[in-house]
């Protein structure tokens, strides 16, 4: 069976921001944000999962962690998400 890494998108609650990452277990990772575990999240509890994607490696998945993370990569999630996030 195939090794997945995941790159998500995570929408606050608190601040209704976006936040873009990658990992290996995407369950575990949600959690650890939600309980304030994750430094760079902790103040922006709780949080909803509204996008992610699967990658074969993890070169792929930093890659396109980095790519959302761009000017482009927010407009793509933008359109990707519109009825989401309009509605």
């Amino acid at each position: 069976m195939a090794k997945f890494y995941y790159v998500y998108t995570l929408k606050s609650k608190k601040d209704k921001k976006n936040y873009v990452g990658y990992t290996e277990n995407l369950k575990l990772r949600f959690e650890r944000h939600n309980k304030g575990l994750v430094e760079s999240t902790k103040n922006r509890r709780p949080f909803a999962i509204i996008y992610y994607e699967a990658c074969l490696s993890r070169t792929d998945a930093t890659r396109r962690e980095k790519y959302l993370k761009t000017y482009h990569g927010k407009m793509f999630l933008k359109k990707r998400l519109k009825s989401y996030l309009t509605g």
